[in-house]
């Protein structure tokens, strides 16, 4: 039996709208050259990067399409460990080279955003309606259903960070999808206190390693410090 490191503090239902809803909101009013610009994600700019969500929009319906009766082999916190940077460097350098590739096949920019907008409304609307108590099969995983949302809401969340530098006066983070990444990134760091210093945003983009660690961050986290990114 799977035990579960801390549960998600909020619904991931209402976190996931928030922050699906916020990519869209962002990515709306760019054209096509703020599109282009880069973001976060080394090697990918904001439509690119809007394409790799999308296809996490694509596997959300796809997912709570497909209960299973099978026990949960994961949580929303041990979820991750297999889909670090690097612990497949040359899977997720394939996947960001065909992630270009097919973002560059849309004849314009604002093909990912139409396709996008129809998407994620109804990813939202899916996990609205799917039953908590049950379970899903996802990428060799089994997970319940808040903690698949969950995770959903973490690579929303993160990515819309990413993709705030491309976006003149970015909105903040939606704070019920800040808890759960923030929950999340907490239980993956098993215990280490990071900073008092960093913010809400700090922590989430030093702990995915969007934000380097400073001189005074690694000798404040002494030899946690080599943890770092804990997620990225």
């Amino acid at each position: 039996m799977l035990t579960r490191s801390a549960p998600p503090v909020l619904a991931p239902q209402l976190a996931l709208a928030a922050v699906y809803d916020q990519v869209t909101d962002a990515v709306s009013a760019l054209d096509d050259g703020q599109l282009r610009a880069p973001t976060r994600c080394p090697g990918w700019s904001a439509a690119e990067l809007l394409l790799h969500l999308l296809l996490d929009a694509q596997r959300a319906l796809v997912t709570l399409a497909s209960p299973t009766e099978a026990p949960a082999t994961a949580s929303f916190a041990s979820y991750w460990q297999d889909h670090r940077s690097d612990a497949d460097p040359d899977g997720a350098a394939a996947h960001a080279e065909w992630v270009r590739r097919s973002a560059a096949a849309y004849r314009d920019p604002r093909g990912i955003v139409r396709h996008w907008c129809d998407t994620a409304p109804a990813a939202g609307r899916a996990a609205g309606a799917a039953p908590l108590e049950g379970r899903v099969a996802t990428q060799g995983h089994v997970l319940a259903v808040p903690d698949f949302l969950t995770t959903l809401v973490v690579e929303a969340s993160v990515h819309y960070l990413d993709l705030a530098v491309a976006v003149p006066d970015p909105a903040p983070l939606a704070a019920e999808a800040e808890a759960l990444t923030h929950a999340t990134l907490t239980a993956l760091l098993q215990g280490v206190a990071t900073p008092a210093s960093w913010d809400d945003e700090q922590f989430i983009l030093k702990c995915t390693g969007r934000l380097p660690l400073s001189d005074g961050d690694r000798a404040a986290l002494a030899t946690a410090a080599d943890r770092f990114p804990v997620l990225g």
